[in-house]
């Protein structure tokens, strides 16, 4: 029967992060920065939350876009923490994940034949879905540009067909994010045109340097932007899949026929537990983020150490530092590295063609666990030396 599947489904390929994952998961005595899992637990008092609601019978179907208390939350938290302003009553959608925002995002607003402009590297959740709503994914090299997609890289690569821009900062698999006056011009060149921003701000709540800023809440931009974010990385629950989809009522009523016929609802569960981690755990991610960050520094400076580049990142919790220097693809240096040194990262080349030449390393990991694992590195690349 394989010839009667969709030629769009077997044209994709499995995420080239769990294939690698999984590929590794076979030997023994590896430590692996390879998934972008928080290992925080989740809060106490969110899981709480969660187990109320089953004790408490809040088992059943809720509202298609989410029970209402809980939009009220989202629109507060994000207009707390972003200045970003959404009715919850018709701009705010509960999702199963970002990964279910991004493919009713992609489902809604693209035709076959629509033109999606992403930065190279990017994280590889985009394109498949790009490619099964018949759309073309137009990757643009950011790897001279610190991995920033800027307005003077976007103006070459806009056409008639460009229906969407995706923003994905801060970024998987790079950390780095995009500055205030990097928006702005962004903004200024594509306001006046009739295309879309998808804003993936799934890692907001991880910025170290300055407040996470939406492109959305610049002038003219609210209009044309759809945001996704969640509570995976800010509280630690990428299991209980909440994600939410913030955008005018005018596309938000197209999303949510996207979203009932796909999944009907969230779960209410997740949903009670998310409703708490919003008001009560408001600030739940901060302490968390402190944590990252000493992380960071320590990765960056045993990097240097090592004599390994890397644009330092600015969020998120991933560095994405370049391996070329020695001579072996993204791939063969990380299916290396398990080998010899137990030690696994995900290859560049996993994150579309720019990023071949880097591997992808995560440090969302304890200080025991990232010692270890770059004490293994160093004497890897040691021994790649010699």
């Amino acid at each position: 029967m394989e010839h009667l599947i969709s030629s769009k489904v077997k044209s994709i390929q499995l995420s080239g992060i769990r294939r690698f994952f999984n590929m590794v998961s076979e030997y023994d005595n590896v430590i692996s920065l390879t998934i972008g899992q928080p290992d925080f637990p989740t809060p106490e008092h969110v899981k709480q939350a969660g187990i109320e609601a089953i004790q408490n019978n809040f088992t059943t179907y809720t509202h298609n876009a989410g029970f209402p208390e809980l939009r009220d939350a989202v629109s507060h938290f994000v207009k707390t923490k972003y200045d970003q302003h959404y009715d919850p009553a018709n701009e705010i959608i509960v999702t199963i994940g970002a990964s279910q925002a991004i493919d009713c995002a992609f489902r809604t607003i693209l035709d076959p034949g629509s033109e999606v402009l992403l930065p190279g590297p990017v994280y590889p959740g985009y394109e498949p879905i790009i490619q099964l709503c018949g759309a073309k994914p137009i990757h643009i090299d950011t790897r001279s540009n610190n991995f920033k997609l800027t307005a003077e890289l976007i103006k070459p690569y806009l056409t008639d067909q460009t229906r969407c821009i995706v923003l994905p900062y801060p970024s998987n698999p790079t950390g780095v994010t995009l500055s205030k006056q990097e928006l702005e011009e962004i903004a200024s060149l594509v306001k006046e045109r009739d295309l879309f921003i998808l804003s993936d701000e799934i890692y907001s709540e991880l910025v170290y340097e300055y407040t996470h800023q939406s492109i959305a809440t610049f002038p003219g931009m609210r209009e044309k932007t759809i945001v996704i974010n969640g509570l995976s990385k800010s509280h630690s629950m990428t299991g209980w899949r909440v994600g939410f989809l913030l955008a005018p009522a005018n596309i938000t009523q197209h999303l949510l026929k996207v979203h009932q016929y796909n999944v009907s609802c969230a779960s209410a569960i997740s949903q009670k537990a998310a409703y708490e981690a919003l008001t009560v755990g408001i600030d739940d991610a901060v302490e968390m983020r402190k944590l990252y960050q000493d992380r960071l520094e320590y990765v960056h400076e045993r990097l240097l150490n090592m004599g390994i580049e890397s644009t330092k990142p600015t969020g998120a919790f991933y560095f994405f530092p370049s391996i070329a220097k020695y001579g072996l693809s993204s791939f063969d240096f990380a299916f290396k590295m398990v080998k010899e040194a137990r030690v696994a990262v995900v290859p560049g080349d996993a994150f579309s063609e720019y990023g071949e030449g880097y591997v992808r390393i995560s440090y969302a990991y304890s200080m025991d666990v990232l010692k270890e694992a770059l004490d293994r590195m160093e004497s890897f690349l040691s021994s790649l030396k010699s």
